[in-house]
C-alpha cells in the first residue's frame, strides 16, 4: 500500500499563508534528518505495533526520573480522543518520547491551538502528525446526524461539517469524510496560528496527515509538507 493517502488528498489550504499546497500533487522532498528521522520512527513503531512484535518501551523509575526537569518529543501527534486510537501505543514509543494531544475528531479549538504551539515554539518539536481513524464516531455524527445532542456536541458537529462536503441529500463516504476533516484540521491549525505558520514556513515544522485502521492497526501517511523553502512547489 502507498503512504501516499490518496482520495480527494490531504489538501493544506493556507491561503492565509501562502500559495495553496496540496499534497497529494506535491513531489517528494527530502525532509530535514531531524523531521525525516522523526517519521521513520513513527513508521517503525507502527510496524512493530501491526506485526504484535512491539519492542518493550522504558517506563520504569530511572526512565520517569530522567523526565522530571525536561522533555524533548519527537514528533507531536493530533489525534481523536477515541479509546481505540492510543497514539504511544500504536506507534510503540515510551516516556517523554510523544506530544500527544487529542480532542474528539481531532477538532482544533484554541485548547488544541495553544498545546500545538507550545510544542512547536517551546519544545522545538520539528514534526506534526494530524491523525484521523477509521470509524470515527465524531465524523459519523457530523455526516449522519442532523444536530448534535447538546450544544457542545453540536459544536463539534458543525466544526467538523465546515471541513466536510457534507451534503444532507447525499451519503458520503465514511473514509472520505475522515480524511477531509484531516485536511481541514491541519488547515484550522495553519490558518490560525502564527507561530505555526511561522515555524512550517522557516523549514522548522513539518506537517503530516494520517490514517489509522482500527483492524489492522496501520497506520497510512501523507507526504510530509512544510512552507518554507524546504517545501515542495506544484
Amino acid at each position: 500500500m502507498s503512504t501516499r493517502i490518496p482520495s480527494s488528498s490531504l489538501a493544506v489550504r493556507v491561503s492565509l499563508v501562502a500559495a495553496a499546497l496540496a499534497l497529494a500533487t506535491l513531489a517528494p522532498h527530502a525532509a530535514e534528518p531531524e523531521q525525516g528521522a522523526g517519521l521513520a520512527r513513527l513508521r517503525a513503531g507502527n510496524d512493530r505495533f501491526v506485526k504484535s512484535a512491539t519492542a518493550p518501551m522504558p517506563a520504569g523509575a530511572a526512565s520517569r526520573q530522567s523526565l522530571v526537569k525536561e522533555q524533548h518529543p519527537f514528533a507531536m501527534v493530533l489525534s481523536c480522543a477515541d479509546s481505540r486510537v492510543p497514539p504511544e501505543y500504536i506507534f510503540n514509543t515510551g516516556l517523554g518520547e510523544l506530544f500527544v494531544v487529542r480532542a474528539a475528531g481531532e477538532v482544533v479549538d484554541k485548547s488544541v491551538m495553544a498545546s500545538l504551539e507550545y510544542g512547536a515554539e517551546h519544545l522545538h518539536i520539528p514534526l506534526l502528525v494530524v491523525m484521523g481513524h477509521e470509524s470515527c464516531g465524531a465524523v459519523k455524527a457530523a455526516v449522519e446526524s442532523e444536530h448534535g445532542e447538546g450544544p457542545n456536541l453540536e459544536y463539534l458537529v458543525q466544526h467538523i461539517r465546515a471541513g466536510v462536503h457534507f451534503n444532507p441529500a447525499e451519503k458520503i463516504e465514511l473514509r472520505t469524510a475522515i480524511l477531509e476533516n484531516v485536511e481541514e484540521a491541519i488547515n484550522d491549525a495553519m490558518a490560525g496560528s502564527q507561530i505555526l505558520r511561522g515555524a512550517a514556513s522557516a523549514g522548522h515544522l513539518q506537517i503530516v496527515g494520517a490514517y489509522y485502521e482500527l483492524g489492522s492497526g496501520h497506520v497510512e501517511f501523507s507526504e510530509p509538507v512544510g512552507l518554507g523553502t524546504h517545501a515542495a512547489h506544484k
